[in-house]
């Protein structure tokens, strides 16, 4: 039998791939390449890199090389990784999860800049949240908690009352160091021990409540 657990908030953050988008074909594509450029193993760079930026994932795995070729190497992976969204689609159930949130204080917080972001919710058929904290604007890279900081003070709602939906052990460790509860999204996320975890979507119901909360039915 499913068990509902119920949630209160006053503001949601989510990320994007992994949790509103299924990305992993060409995250899987484009970092192979770079892993064989790079004489590495592919299956444990790809344990790496869901949740970061990419020069963030390159400093762990080149621990040697300078940041200034790690930023020029991910700004050329953000060109290729923008113009290839061949395989993106919606998680299930996000395209309603979104509709759902029309009205409700929320935010999109992603490692991925914005043209990345724009091209892969695009191509999922899904709008971009009006509020939406990208790679261009934080200093640090998820498991940092700056992006999800900066999300709920741009909601103006104190973190504590904010959730988090996530699906990689970066992110989730972000949205705990930013002292918010998390909402794992998938089988990737219940590996991290979130708060609390579904399949996708589809098992998420969301209502507003009177004084501008929001009750969330996950399970």
């Amino acid at each position: 039998m499913t068990v509902t657990t119920v949630l209160t908030a006053r503001a949601l953050l989510l990320d994007m791939d992994g949790t509103l988008v299924n990305s992993d074909a060409v995250v899987e594509r484009i970092w192979r390449r770079w892993s064989e450029r790079h004489g590495l193993d592919a299956d444990e760079v790809m344990k790496v890199v869901h949740g970061r930026q990419g020069h963030a994932s390159m400093a762990l795995l080149l621990p040697d090389r300078p940041m200034e070729q790690n930023l020029a190497d991910n700004a050329r992976m953000l060109a290729e990784e923008t113009a290839d969204v061949d395989g993106v689609v919606a998680i299930p159930g996000a395209p309603e999860f979104l509709a759902s949130l029309h009205g409700l204080p929320h935010a999109l917080v992603t490692s991925a800049d914005l043209a990345l972001a724009t091209a892969r919710m695009g191509a999922a058929g899904l709008s971009l949240p009006e509020v939406r904290v990208t790679a261009e604007s934080v200093g640090a890279s998820k498991p940092d908690p700056e992006g999800f900081l900066k999300g709920a003070a741009e909601l103006g709602v104190d973190p504590a009352d904010c959730i988090v939906f996530e699906d990689s052990a970066a992110g989730i460790q972000a949205g705990r160091s930013a002292g918010m509860r998390v909402v794992g999204v998938g089988a990737r996320a219940d590996l991290y021990e979130p708060d609390v975890v579904v399949r996708d979507l589809t098992r998420v119901r969301v209502e507003g409540v009177a004084g501008g909360g929001i009750r969330l039915y996950v399970g």
